[in-house]
């Protein structure tokens, strides 16, 4: 490849964003109040995405800002003044599906980049190549590609078009995510950032005369999540998505937790970096996708179908977040600001940009003002506590869950 590959990573807000930055993102994506594909993400105000905006760009890390729902005639009438303001702000692209709002960003915001949303479902090089003629720089393909159609895409489509493709995070039953399931049984409609996750549910057969009474689809007393799907990683194939031509690698996440977007963040830098050195990547670092909330892995499509997922839609949740690291002197002093309480004498792990995990004792707790404690134990409370090397901001404290 002629340039670096891109890590771009969800930003649901500016705590995620802080986080997703801090631990090594080249880009970010995130949005507005209106318009994304995440409506319960948290998102930006305009004046927040303004700041976002600066903060982004001062560290020399685009802005990716999602319009990709499809619109209706009221919200077609808003989208001019909103993407004059992206462009007034200096917004690197938007993410969008819809060709009229693909026509409405070059006509009032030409100098801000058209990002084709996975939403429009691109699948092959003819439909790469009609988004790149009508204006569009990259398109996000289908999370259903395998490796070698990726490849041929690559080949085939206009080498000026980038290509982005999803690499981590959770997937979806229906193609590419549009789905009406969610939209027809709760009223949240999937396709506007609302989606309930039906996919998810535990179903059972009901006859019709025998209402109240519940058949196991399944073969055991688990019975059926006959909708449900595995999360993707592909933390262990960087050098393959790198073969294949690929020129961002995007981690899904935007309503996830700040915790998700650091760490995930952090262990994919790595990768990349390790795979662009021609080297492996150190297991400490592929440790870390296993220690955030997380769905049984698979590697989605990029080596064939990855297969029905039956079992339970739980996360898989083995450690917890204690603290996050505010400062911290050279000698391992940090002051911290608490998430769960702990207790002197706790083993605790510390991880943070550029740090590797580090098991210690938790020890010389104090509190904001100075005074020892035993216990911390008020969420967001200030305390101070040696470290066992010295930590940026935003490194955290964690912890395995109890009784795992």
């Amino acid at each position: 490849m002629d340039k670096r590959v891109e890590l771009l990573s969800p930003a649901g807000d500016m705590e995620r964003l802080r986080m997703s930055l801090a631990y090594g993102a080249d880009a970010v994506y995130l949005a507005g109040l209106d318009f994304g594909m995440r409506s319960f993400a948290g998102n930006f105000t305009p004046d927040e995405l303004r700041q976002a905006v600066s903060l982004c760009h001062r560290r020399g890390v685009a802005v990716h800002v999602t319009c990709n729902t499809m619109p209706r005639n009221d919200e077609i009438r808003r989208l001019p003044e909103w993407m004059e303001y992206l462009q007034d702000l200096g917004v690197d692209a938007v993410i969008l599906a819809d060709v009229g709002v693909l026509s409405l960003l070059k006509r009032y915001a030409p100098a801000v980049k058209a990002h084709i949303s996975t939403q429009a479902s691109v699948s092959n090089y003819e439909a790469a190549r009609a988004w790149h003629e009508l204006g569009a720089g990259r398109v996000i393909l289908a999370r259903e590609l395998s490796l070698d159609e990726i490849a041929l895409i690559r080949a085939k489509a206009p080498n000026a078009l980038e290509l982005e493709a999803f690499i981590h995070g959770a997937m979806c039953v229906s193609y590419s995510g549009r789905c009406l399931l969610s939209n027809y049984m709760t009223g949240r409609d999937a396709n506007r950032g609302a989606c309930a996750q039906p996919c998810r549910y535990h179903y059972a057969l009901v006859e019709e005369q025998r209402p109240g009474e519940y058949f196991p689809i399944g073969e055991d007393e688990g019975g059926a999540y006959i909708l449900n799907s595995r999360d993707m990683c592909m933390i262990d194939h960087i050098p393959e998505l790198l073969g294949a031509g690929l020129n961002s690698l995007k981690i899904e996440g935007r309503a996830k937790s700040a915790y998700y977007a650091g760490i995930v963040t952090g262990a994919y830098r790595h990768a990349v970096d390790a795979a662009a050195a021609g080297k492996p990547l150190e297991r400490v670092w592929r440790d870390e996708v296993e220690k955030v909330s997380h769905r049984p892995y698979s590697t989605g499509f990029y080596f064939g179908a990855p297969g029905q997922h039956t079992e339970s839609a739980r996360y898989v949740r083995d450690w917890q977040v204690m603290a996050v690291v505010t400062s911290c002197t050279p000698d391992g002093t940090a002051l911290c600001s608490l998430r769960n309480k702990f207790s002197a004498g706790d083993e605790l792990e510390l991880v943070g940009p550029g740090v590797a995990p580090v098991a210690f004792r938790a020890q010389e707790l104090t509190d904001g003002d100075g005074l020892p404690i035993d216990q911390a134990r008020k969420p967001q409370m200030a305390l101070h506590l040696k470290l066992p090397v010295q930590a940026p901001p935003l490194s955290v404290l964690r912890r395995k869950a109890v009784g795992l």
